[in-house]
């Protein structure tokens, strides 16, 4: 009978340990499959548009990726077609070029062109005009515009507003 108590004794304890341990094990692998806090701190950037030059191409930075910002002159509005206008982003009484930095053809880092207001990508000579729509091939399609909310004069990227998700719907860019 003792021998009986003590076997069910040392059982029960042993459950409890490996209970213990079992959730812990669980826990830690939670953890490492939860993005880590600079991961998570880099899905959104606040750009502040109100310091943007004309004609002047910025390059800001969103989840480790290079992001192409030009604001546009009034001369280059008065040259753009309807379907090129689809693709200017208004904040306030200004309009801009906001767009992910990489070719659409291997992911290359094309290079503005001010004086042409063109984009060269040099790895395989495509060219993308001042609204990054394609006017060389080979890259397949314009670049791609991030997901972006406007707030006043500053845009957030990393956050889908209505501007962004009219251009999804309406085809002007796909889902980066």
């Amino acid at each position: 009978m003792k021998n009986s108590s003590r076997r069910g004794f040392m059982g029960k304890a042993f459950g409890a340990v490996a209970g213990v341990g079992a959730v812990a094990s669980l826990y830690a692998m939670k953890k490492t499959w939860d993005p880590l806090p600079s991961v998570k701190a880099a899905g959104f950037t606040t750009l502040d548009m109100s310091g943007y030059k004309e004609n002047e191409l910025v390059t800001e930075k969103w989840r480790g990726k290079p992001i192409f910002v030009l604001r546009y002159t009034k001369d280059m509005l008065a040259k753009m077609n309807d379907q090129q206008k689809e693709r200017v982003i208004k904040i306030g009484n200004k309009s801009f070029l906001i767009t992910l930095g990489l070719c659409t053809h291997l992911g290359c880092i094309p290079s503005y062109d001010p004086d042409n207001k063109s984009f060269l990508c040099a790895c395989h000579g495509g060219r993308y005009d001042e609204t990054a729509m394609v006017t060389k091939a080979p890259p397949p399609r314009p670049l791609d515009i991030p997901p972006f909310k406007i707030d006043g004069e500053k845009v957030l990227l990393g956050e889908e507003g209505p501007e962004y998700k009219k251009m999804l719907e309406t085809g002007i860019t796909l889902k980066a």
